[in-house]
């Protein structure tokens, strides 16, 4: 099991629990998550720690003064 942090800018859009599929997005020397539909986007990640499962469970929320913070858990 592999966990990966999005974030979230208004609550109430996932729930713990909830079955999320993910879309990979590209940068030049990165990759990016989104929860579909553009629900929450996780931070940039090395092209060498790629995300190889794109469906998942949300596992946790948590607000703090920055935002609302979801992780989900992926099978790999």
């Amino acid at each position: 099991m592999r966990r990966l942090e999005f974030k979230m800018e208004r609550p109430g859009l996932l729930e713990i629990g909830q079955n999320i599929t993910v879309t990979e997005g590209v940068l030049p020397s990165n990759y990016y998550y989104t929860i579909d539909p553009s629900l929450a986007m996780s931070a940039n990640i090395p092209f060498r720690d790629r995300l190889k499962s794109k469906a998942g469970v949300v596992v946790d929320i948590q607000e703090n003064p920055r935002g609302f913070y979801v992780t989900a858990e992926f099978d790999e």
